[in-house]
């Protein structure tokens, strides 16, 4: 018994313990609600799957969710409550009004501590200012208007893309296929308003002009809708970029399908306040009356959450309305839930508990009373804790920037059949990309090329895509004007005919006509000539430029110069010609023909090249030579006059000294060819200098014009005038001349006689008369810098860039050179005027291949040959110690001796020797004949004795036969006797008659 007792008291307390725990868990786990306001239009598409999807979400995030200690508790308001059926001139008043009564009534009555909504733009403006009153997030998942963010409310979320997130894709898209113009054409009301400004600066970044803004009001009838069409078609653009909702944007295409503004020559683009509703707009709209537009529209990344609750979404709406057909979830759904789901993870991590207004409001009942409400004691910690929310939601990835979502990339769609097909994508890194791949580098350069776009199918079927304009059908033609030329008629000429229209033809106007075709739009013009009633020219080119800048003409075209003072005036375009201005003086004729004109064809260092040549190879031949042919033989001063003689007849090809040597043939084979190029280009170059005449100017400073007091012309009616009197030119020395042939006139008269001694003008016109008179003037001096010739616009025409740039598409283009070619060809073959005619000398640089290879040539020839001497004599030159005999110097000698003497070995002197045999000759004429003289020769005793020191043995039968002794020898014939007999009788005959030369 005492052991139960304690264990009874002790069981007690754990009881008591556990149920006090179960009390105090449920009491705990009681979440705390939060109330939120939704103020939607309940009878919008958008209001409407706004709601649902908001209400989904929360359930899907707290079912998730369940141990959170805050929930969120909708309170909802129409915004649009018995506002149906008001006047279109009172339903923006009314509409505004009821969204402002449904705000208030959250504020003061329900005290909610943040309100997602409004739908619109128009109302988002009066609830940022309350929420920003109250301390109340305003969060917003379709009011997309940029001009929101600039009411700097702390207290403003947009869980959506503003609009002008899409502007730089759109530029992208209109700079891709080169139009430089596009026609905006939204909605009168904040949301079109809005993207304007961004819309503008896009598009001006990338040259991209807007030439009218169409704007059409909210509530337009069909009636105001067709009168503003008709006033685009009478433009010349037809590039539209339409941004609206859905709502009016389908009224719009059908009325654009009825005037045949759907056809090939019509660009359609829709922004994504279109694009994002595609799915819920009438089908037979899409499919008729919308076919080849295209847009832009955020990407939404696929994902299994994503496909999920689009099944489920369209579950619900057919369980709460089974009758309702529409039940596509376009972004706008999807925004109001990730929207949702943020709200209620802020809520959570700001750990809100009996949230309360600080400020009590007033004791009147009225739900609209503005100080009927207090101020939101966790506003500011919740909208921190907002503004950091980050998570992966149905949309993409959720993160707040600067109080809206990050902008994404961009969908390029094309509307075919009943919906719409990508055709590629924009990001803001890499530009225009046929694929999106988030794991390549974003440090790619940013691309336009409309080579990254797919296949589009074009309004009226078209494949290609539009060029963006037309000639418009009642649009103001451009005033051109165009001067009246006296003469120079190949610049521009205009023919007045019988009933006063006039015929302008030249070679400004067909460049001006080539450049307006190259435009990547229309521009309707007409060419008026600046000139008076009669006729006649009107004025100065200073005065047709100042006729532009006074609004007289649109443009001035025609032959005028660039120039600085008339730049204050006008803007011209980038030159089309050529400029400077230059002087032209006559052509002074020297026929006289100098005496040393022969050695002109050739430079002197070719003629020493060429001399030295000659010796070298006639020094080179009388080597091969002399030891075996008897014509390089002879007397010291006789054989240096048979190498010159040899090697100079060589250029007449007169020589008559017989070579024998296969390698001296080898060498005059090559140093013919030399010879013959050598002549023959001398010949030709000298009858060139004799045939040609030499074109010198009669004055080449115009410093010397000033000095002499010379008479200069000058092309009336230009500024060459003004810049000869900055030259110093005295005003009464200068003339003026209007055509080619009066300035002939003027320099056939001469300075002396009432003409000019030079002209100065344009270089376009310099060449003109030059190709008419080009054998008897010439053009010589400075060229003074000018800009050329140009077109003259209005200060500040946005005509200016883009005429600029077709000029440079034309000019390097061949369609430039066959307009020059018709207005400015010359029929008669002349020298170049730009500087005299001569015939350059022939340098060393023309020929130096030929010498060289004759150079190498004769180097190996040589070495063939020393080799094989130095082989025939190696006993020389590997002889014994003797002292006397084994010196370098004595071996030199003694080489030098075996060369100087006839090689009786050779085939040369063999065919000799039989030839003196044969004809009974004895000794005495055989030593007659074969005796050298010994003028030039002293033979060493050393070499030929019959006994020198450094010859070891008996002495030689040559030295001791009987016929040596008596000074005569005996020539066998070959054959007579054996071949040891024969070969033992060469030997004694080559000794003998070795001893006998020397």
């Amino acid at each position: 018994m005492k052991l139960e007792a304690p264990m009874n008291m002790i069981a007690i307390p754990p009881l008591v313990v556990l149920l006090l725990l179960l009390n105090s868990g449920m009491a705990q786990s009681t979440p705390f609600p939060v109330r939120v306001g939704v103020v939607v239009d309940m009878d919008n598409y958008v209001g409407q799957m706004g709601l649902n999807c908001i209400t989904m979400a929360l359930s899907d995030f707290y079912t998730k969710h369940g141990h959170y200690q805050t929930r969120l508790v909708l309170t909802k308001r129409d915004s649009e409550k018995d506002v149906v059926g008001a006047a279109a001139a009172e339903y923006d008043i009314l509409f505004l009004a009821i969204t402002l009564y449904a705000a208030l009534d959250l504020l003061k009555n329900v005290q909610v501590q943040a309100i997602i909504g409004p739908l619109s733009s128009m109302q988002a403006p009066f609830m940022i200012h309350l929420g920003n009153k109250s301390k109340v997030p305003i969060i917003t998942f379709s009011a997309s208007s940029p001009s929101l963010l600039s009411i700097q409310s702390p207290y403003f979320v947009r869980a959506a893309l503003g609009d002008s997130s899409q502007v730089k894709a759109i530029a992208a898209i209109v700079k891709a296929y080169g139009w430089r113009e596009a026609v905006p054409i939204y909605v009168d009301n904040e949301f079109g308003h809005g993207i304007m400004p961004f819309l503008a600066d896009s598009l001006e970044k990338v040259n991209v002009r807007i030439p009218y803004r169409s704007v059409i009001p909210s509530f337009a009838t069909d009636d105001q809708i067709v009168a503003e069409l008709y006033k685009l078609m009478r433009n010349q653009t037809r590039v539209f970029i339409v941004h609206m909702r859905t709502t009016l944007g389908s009224r719009l295409f059908s009325k654009a399908k009825l005037l045949g503004m759907m056809s090939e020559d019509y660009v359609w683009i829709i922004t994504d306040g279109m694009t994002n509703e595609l799915t819920s707009m009438d089908r037979s709209v899409i499919e008729e009356d919308m076919q080849g537009v295209i847009g832009v529209k955020p990407h939404i990344p696929k994902s299994e959450e994503l496909d999920k609750f689009t099944f489920k979404y369209k579950k619900e709406i057919q369980l709460q309305n089974p009758t309702n057909h529409d039940m596509n979830l376009n972004i706008f759904g999807l925004w109001a839930y990730d929207s949702a789901v943020a709200l209620a993870m802020a809520v959570e991590k700001a750990r809100i508990r009996n949230a309360t207004f600080l400020k009590k409001g007033s004791d009147s009942t009225a739900p609209t009373d503005l100080e009927g409400f207090g101020v939101s004691s966790i506003g500011t910690e919740l909208i921190q804790m907002l503004s950091n929310i980050t998570f992966r939601g149905l949309a993409g990835e959720f993160k707040l920037v600067e109080g809206q979502l990050e902008s994404p990339p961009y969908r390029i769609i094309n509307v075919i059949g009943a919906g719409a097909r990508v055709v590629g994508y924009w990001t803001k890194g890499n530009g225009i990309v046929r694929e999106l791949n988030f794991a390549k580098s974003t440090n790619e350069t940013y691309s336009t090329s409309k080579s990254n776009i797919g296949f589009i199918m074009w309004p009226g079927d078209r494949k290609n895509p539009p060029k963006g304009w037309v000639t418009p059908t009642n649009g103001k033609k451009l005033r051109i004007g165009v001067p009246v030329k006296l003469r120079f008629f190949e610049f521009m000429r205009i023919t007045w005919n019988s009933d006063n229209s006039t015929k302008v033809e030249g070679y400004c106007k067909e460049v001006f006509d080539m450049v307006i075709e190259a435009l990547p739009y229309g521009v309707e013009y007409e060419y008026v000539p600046f000139a008076t009633s009669d006729h006649k020219r009107a004025g100065s080119y200073d005065e047709f430029v100042y006729a532009v800048y006074q609004g007289e003409f649109d443009a001035a075209v025609g032959d005028v110069t660039i120039i600085a003072n008339r730049s204050q005036y006008v803007d011209f375009t980038l030159p089309y010609t050529e400029s400077g201005v230059s002087m032209v003086v006559p052509i002074k004729n020297d026929k006289s023909k100098k005496a040393w004109v022969f050695l002109k064809p050739l430079t002197w260092k070719l003629w020493l090249t060429s001399f030295c040549s000659f010796v070298f190879m006639g020094f080179l031949i009388w080597i091969l030579e002399h030891r075996i042919n008897e014509e390089f033989r002879g007397p010291l001063w006789h054989q240096v006059g048979t190498i010159f003689w040899f090697s100079f007849s060589t250029m007449v090809f007169a020589n008559r000294e017989r070579v024998v040597s296969n390698l001296s043939r080898f060498l005059l084979i090559i140093w013919f060819l030399v010879v013959l190029i050598l002549t023959q280009s001398y010949t030709a170059s000298l009858a060139s200098m004799l045939t040609v005449q030499e074109l010198k100017p009669t004055i080449t400073d115009v410093n010397e014009l000033i000095r002499n007091k010379e008479t200069v012309g000058y092309h009336n009616g230009t500024f060459v005038f003004e810049l000869l009197k900055g030259l110093n030119f005295d005003k009464s020395r200068l003339l003026a001349y209007d055509s080619p042939e009066e300035m002939h006139e003027l320099f056939r008269k001469g300075s002396a006689k009432g003409g000019i001694s030079a002209a100065f003008d344009e270089i376009p016109y310099v060449n003109l008369f030059i190709a008419k008179y080009c054998s008897k003037y010439i053009m010589v001096g400075p060229t003074y810098k000018t800009d050329g010739f140009g077109f003259a616009f209005p200060i500040g025409s946005p005509l200016v860039p883009d005429i600029s740039r077709a000029i440079l598409n034309v000019t390097e283009g061949k369609k430039m050179m066959e307009i020059e070619n018709r207005w400015f060809k010359n029929d008669t073959t002349c020298a170049d005027s730009s500087e005299f005619s001569s015939s350059n000398s022939l340098g060393i640089e023309s020929f130096w291949g030929l010498f060289m290879i004759v150079g190498i040539a004769g180097v190996i020839a040589l070495i063939i040959y020393v080799t094989s001497f130095l082989y025939e004599n190696w006993h020389v030159v590997n002889r014994g110690s003797d002292a006397e005999t084994t010196t370098l110097a004595s071996k030199s000698l003694e080489l030098l001796q075996r060369f100087n003497s006839k090689d009786i070995t050779s085939h040369t002197f063999k065919k000799y020797e039989r030839r003196v045999n044969h004809n009974g000759c004895g000794c005495d004429c055989a030593r007659i004949v074969m005796e050298p003289s010994n003028e030039y020769f002293h033979p060493s005793p050393s070499t030929f004795s019959h006994n020198s020191p450094g010859n070891n043995g008996p002495p030689s039968r040559m030295s001791s036969s009987p016929e040596a002794q008596a000074g005569c020898f005996t020539i066998r014939h070959e054959g007579e006797e054996s071949n040891a007999i024969e070969q033992d009788q060469d030997q004694q005959s080559a000794s003998t008659v070795a001893q006998e030369t020397h």
